[in-house]
């Protein structure tokens, strides 16, 4: 639950998706659950045209298990709090 938790303070702000197909799009959060499927809106694809047939959308809906890499604003990328949050979660699963 943590990276939805993290997921989830970034909704509104822009971030980029690098699907395991190697399309990479650009957009604004509008949500996220807990298996990670994301909806984005206003979106752009990095490479126009190599995926000319994605220019005419503007919003889209990732399902999590297609996902190969989120990059982050950097600004918005706290690192420290996700050690120690981490740290945390990992003392709790094993206290289990």
């Amino acid at each position: 639950m943590l990276f939805y938790s993290f997921f989830k303070s970034l909704v509104g702000k822009d971030v980029v998706v690098e699907l395991k197909n190697d399309l990479s799009i650009c957009g604004t959060l509008h949500s996220v659950d807990q298996f990670l499927n994301i909806k984005f809106t206003d979106i752009t694809v990095t490479d126009p045209d190599k995926y000319p047939h994605m220019l005419s959308v503007k919003n889209c809906f990732i399902r999590g298990s297609v996902v190969r890499y989120v990059q982050l604003p950097a600004d918005e990328c706290d690192t420290q709090l996700l050690q120690d949050a981490a740290r945390k979660e990992a003392a709790q699963n094993r206290q289990r």
